[in-house]
């Protein structure tokens, strides 16, 4: 094997026997530094060799401390490009680690290779990324946890099969949103842990460390059975989105079965009963929701705000609207939307046909999040995890309206509909088919509006909303 000072010399033969070691399938961080230290050192991609932990290297390749001569290249590469490389380095392909380092150094010479949908390396790896952002999702949506007690009392656990190595960065969803919660997730890739104050690492588990029913899962089952709509069914789209992998792991998957077959049947009869009756159950279920939502204490949003702000109207719309979160006069007033940006979703919504009476009017978030600046009370936008803390109201909301159409205004409302970052430029104006069999669509918050210095600029963005507006009324049919 030659020594350093030799490979110094020639680079060429050097790279040619460079091994990486990461500490583990998703050590995004270890591969980040070890690519920045090959890139200024202008090793080629194909001339390293990428191996986690102990598992068995080439024979011929020598240890990056040894092998890998000095550089001083300094490498840039944009925020896009590391988001991107985080999602694909948990793929589970085993070629993802030179994927992302030769999208590296090509990215440093072509900076808009980021933007390159037809280029088949970034087409790969957007591909890789997305499977991964959809495991990650599956992962949110289909864990179920089962009640056990031990010595410190209840202990909730659940088991799933990731097909990525998604476990370690989709732990602090869990946290966020099960903050209170004692619980485990058991996965064939390690298990987490959670005591309500630290998170641990633990090893791998197999489906029969996980309990079996609890007596909550009875109560769960009623409830789907309760808000499955036979009208809505699209059974093609729940199989896309619920495969049948994770029906084991779901107690109300042992209901769809019966509830597909007898879907038919439930759907002439929920045409034959009485519409005024149907809409008086659903108000009525929606006013005890309401209650019980302003003890909320998910977040600690409910600790500064007036009061719990809940959604308003008509308890069989066909159209719901969700917007980010209340505003000072929203807090004050108990009441959605009747501040600026009220006033004007009114006036477009007038400008379109629509009747605001018709839609039920809500927010991803519930409670007023702001910074005091002397007496003013400032808009500050609400995080991640008060997103999802809040988003059980709203998932609450949407099974008891069951709106056709569901209109999400800006970001927030559009990562509370969707469960994920969402980039308004990209989801814009088109429909989505959500889980429910609804139809989602994404368009600005009218607060962006008015944010709008440009007088001219404002008008065409608000002619742009409106016709937002209209194309989703449409979908109403």
């Amino acid at each position: 094997m030659a020594r350093p000072a030799t490979i110094a010399n020639d680079r060429q033969a050097a790279a040619r026997s460079v091994c990486i070691r990461l500490a583990g399938e998703d050590d995004f961080d270890g591969w980040r530094d070890a690519a920045r230290s090959l890139a200024a050192a202008e090793v080629p991609a194909d001339a390293v060799h990428w191996q986690v932990g102990d598992a068995a290297g080439d024979l011929f390749a020598s240890p990056a401390s040894e092998a890998l001569p000095p550089g001083n290249r300094e490498i840039r590469v944009s925020k896009r490009f590391i988001e991107l490389a985080r999602g694909v380095l948990l793929h589970r392909d085993s070629e993802r680690f030179s994927l992302c380092y030769a999208l590296l150094l090509r990215m440093a010479e072509q900076p808009a290779l980021i933007d390159d949908r037809a280029d088949p390396m970034m087409r790969r790896a957007e591909a890789m990324a997305k499977s991964v952002r959809r495991d990650m999702h599956k992962m949110r949506a289909f864990v179920r946890f089962r009640s056990v007690t031990d010595e410190s009392g209840d202990h909730y656990v659940a088991w799933f099969e990731p097909e990525h190595h998604i476990v370690r960065a989709n732990a602090a969803f869990f946290v966020n949103r099960f903050a209170a919660m004692r619980w485990s997730i058991l996965t064939p890739e390690g298990s987490i842990h959670w005591d309500g104050e630290t998170l641990r690492e633990g090893p791998e588990a197999v489906r029969g460390d996980a309990p079996g029913d609890d007596p909550v899962e009875a109560v769960w089952k009623t409830y789907y059975a309760s808000i499955f709509n036979p009208a809505r069914l699209k059974a093609r789209a729940m199989l896309k989105e619920m495969p049948r992998k994770y029906w084991k792991n779901m107690p109300e998957t042992a209901l769809v079965g019966e509830l597909i077959a007898t879907a038919r049947q439930r759907e002439r009869a929920m045409i034959t009963t009485d519409r005024a009756s149907m809409t008086g159950d659903r108000t009525a279920t929606l006013t005890a929701l309401r209650e019980e939502a302003t003890g909320c204490t998910r977040c600690p949003l409910y600790r500064d705000a007036t009061q719990l702000v809940f959604g308003e109207g008509p308890g069989d719309a066909a159209m719901m609207l969700i917007g980010e979160q209340p505003g000072d006069q929203e807090d004050l007033t108990g009441r959605p939307f009747i501040g600026p940006a009220g006033q004007l979703l009114n006036e477009v919504l007038a400008a379109a046909g629509i009747e605001r009476d018709a839609l039920y009017v809500t927010n991803a978030v519930k409670h007023f999040k702001f910074t005091p600046r002397g007496k003013r009370r400032i808009h500050a936008k609400p995080d991640a995890g008060e997103i999802e803390a809040c988003r059980w109201w709203v998932e609450q909301e949407r099974a008891l309206v069951r709106p056709k159409v569901v209109v999400a205004l800006g970001a927030t409302a559009a990562r509370s509909l969707l469960g994920r970052t969402v980039t308004i430029g990209r989801e814009r104006g088109r429909p989505i088919e959500l889980g429910d069999g609804a139809t989602g669509w994404i368009t600005v918050h009218p607060s962006y509006l008015l944010r709008i210095p440009d007088a001219a600029k404002a008008e065409e963005e608000k002619a742009r909303f409106l016709s937002d507006l209209k194309a989703a009324y449409a979908l109403l049919g």
